[in-house]
């Protein structure tokens, strides 16, 4: 097999190791994409349900079920506006606002933890002011959320603030209330209305997003691959009979200059 021909399966090879890494972004993204996919269609089944108590939705064992994201629910009872706590670094009008998670007991004695809106930052570490939860009997309307995970950083927040909505954390500052751990909820309505209301969450985007257009476009890119592989070996197997062809050959040459000698001897001897 000659250098040329192993320079081709190198080639190939190459073309093949890059379309077998294409083929698994491809399938990453389209998981992706269909993952997407049914988060929009969660939220379009479930944000504007009618409430339903919370009971409904979470057992004793305060368990969220995936598919009853963004449900919405009704509690009455108090807010403990002692226990409050702002979560930090929460992307709301263009800043890094805080979120204010506020524990509401019911009247059955559970706590659970509601998402009030959030506070533009101040000057400092914290907010410049915090408006006050409604006192007395409340009844809140909430959507439901899981429970957001640690900071894989490790990332920690000044007393009084966490630096994400992992409820078992803020549960732990609470041994002295039954706290549910396993969701919590963002402000749809209060009702008495606080006397000044916090910023509101928007409805979640319906942007399905760029996985699918990723999708498609690491597919052509292995198909692509393939077809330059291709044209660099057919402009090589060109460019050789080309090389070949133009090339004379050198017993012909030697032929016609032994019978031009010939031809010059016999005109010597003619004369």
């Amino acid at each position: 097999m000659s250098n040329r021909h192993l320079r081709w399966g190198a080639y190939v090879l190459v073309a093949i190791g890059f379309a077998v890494a294409c083929a698994f972004l491809s399938h990453w993204q389209f998981d992706r994409s269909e993952s997407r996919s049914a988060q929009l269609a969660l939220i379009e089944q479930n944000h504007d349900a009618d409430p339903v108590p919370l009971a409904d939705l979470l057992g004793p064992d305060g368990v969220l079920d995936p598919q009853d994201e963004w449900r919405p629910v009704v509690l009455t009872g108090e807010y403990l506006a002692d226990e409050q706590v702002l979560v930090r670094n929460r992307p709301h009008g263009g800043t890094s606002a805080f979120e204010v998670l506020v524990p509401f007991q019911d009247s059955e004695g559970r706590v659970f933890l509601v998402d009030r809106g959030w506070v533009p930052p101040g000057e400092g570490e914290s907010p410049d002011a915090v408006p006050a939860a409604p006192s007395g009997e409340v009844e809140v309307v909430v959507r439901l959320r899981p429970t957001e995970e640690l900071p894989a950083s490790g990332r920690s927040a000044p007393e009084g603030q966490v630096p994400t909505i992992h409820v078992p954390t803020v549960a732990a500052a609470l041994p002295q209330h039954d706290v549910v751990t396993g969701a919590y909820g963002q402000l749809v309505s209060e009702d008495p209305a606080p006397d000044e209301a916090l910023g509101g969450f928007d409805r979640p985007t319906a942007d399905p997003g760029m996985n699918l257009s990723y999708a498609i476009q690491w597919i052509l890119f292995a198909i692509m691959g393939f077809v330059f592989i291709v044209y660099i070996i057919r402009t090589e197997i060109t460019k050789h009979r080309e090389e070949v062809e133009g090339r004379p050959s050198a017993p012909k040459k030697v032929r016609r200059d032994r019978d031009a000698q010939a031809e010059d001897e016999l005109l010597d001897a003619a004369t």
